[in-house]
């Protein structure tokens, strides 16, 4: 049986400690991509993940892992910045030779939120939003959808979210949408509300457009955020069934834990995940 240990060793990143990363790098002095990463389907970032972070060290922190795709929650670029805010903030994360392939989580409680939501996408040349949109906008969102040609992936939220707590909730008032709306699938938060994650991945993976990569540390509301390898999480299988879907999308981590410096945890899942990739 493999162990956590094997997973690791495969990885191309393994252990890394903080002194690996320096937070000012410039596009030019970065370590570039390791060798032995490649993997059937795209990782990114969730940039969530470094909420306490100025835009500059994110980007720099990213790259650091190799990692080439990332999705910004409102911390780094906000949804009332003007557009020439925002081509500053693209052009800056396009220096830095990364793709700014999403946004969010965005909340869309109005209408005005919904037009909001999708220009702010538009105008930075994301891909997907992933998004929770109250129940009543969801035939705003998927005329939008239609307009801008604009994915919108709603998230599950866990024990305590009423809007959408499991990825089946979301399936439920999407399935007869158009295909473009679909599903971000919080591993963490549907191992926290007592669900399967790797059959969950399975049952809904024809609408899953995009997957936040995290391990809890329990089955339940009080399950938090940890190393992946660590928790409770069949990490293993969930990655299992994306690749023998041929999944297409990106899988971003979205590690919660350690927020005043997220970066050895961090960089531990990613090579745990990446081990357990070349593995299988």
């Amino acid at each position: 049986m493999k162990t956590r240990r094997d997973f690791i060793k495969l990885s191309g990143v393994g252990l890394v400690s903080t002194a690996t990363f320096r937070l000012h790098s410039s596009a030019h002095d970065v370590t570039p991509g390791f060798k032995g990463t490649e993997i059937p389907f795209e990782l990114g970032i969730a940039s969530y993940t470094f909420r306490k972070f100025n835009l500059e060290d994110t980007l720099a922190m990213t790259r650091r892992l190799a990692i080439s795709n990332i999705a910004f929650k409102s911390f780094h670029l906000p949804l009332e910045a003007t557009k020439e805010e925002i081509i500053k903030t693209v052009e800056m994360v396009k220096k830095a030779g990364l793709n700014l392939y999403g946004g969010g989580v965005i909340y869309m409680n109005d209408e005005p939120s919904v037009h909001q939501a999708f220009d702010y996408a538009n105008m930075a040349g994301m891909k997907v939003i992933i998004g929770a949109p109250n129940h009543a906008l969801l035939p705003l969102v998927e005329k939008k959808v239609k307009e801008y040609n604009i994915k919108v992936a709603i998230h599950n939220h866990g024990p305590g979210d009423k809007l959408y707590p499991t990825v089946e909730s979301i399936h439920d008032k999407i399935k007869d949408l158009d295909p473009r709306i679909g599903i971000c699938h919080d591993i963490g938060h549907t191992q926290r509300y007592g669900e399967d994650p790797v059959k969950d991945t399975e049952r809904f993976f024809n609408r899953i457009l995009d997957v936040h990569l995290k391990d809890v540390t329990a089955s339940s509301a009080e399950g938090n955020t940890n190393e992946m390898g660590r928790g409770v999480i069949d990490i293993p299988g969930v990655l299992k069934v994306l690749l023998k879907n041929h999944y297409t999308g990106i899988a971003s981590f979205e590690y919660e834990k350690d927020e005043e410096d997220p970066l050895p945890g961090l960089a531990e899942s990613v090579g745990y995940v990446r081990g357990v990739l070349r593995m299988l």
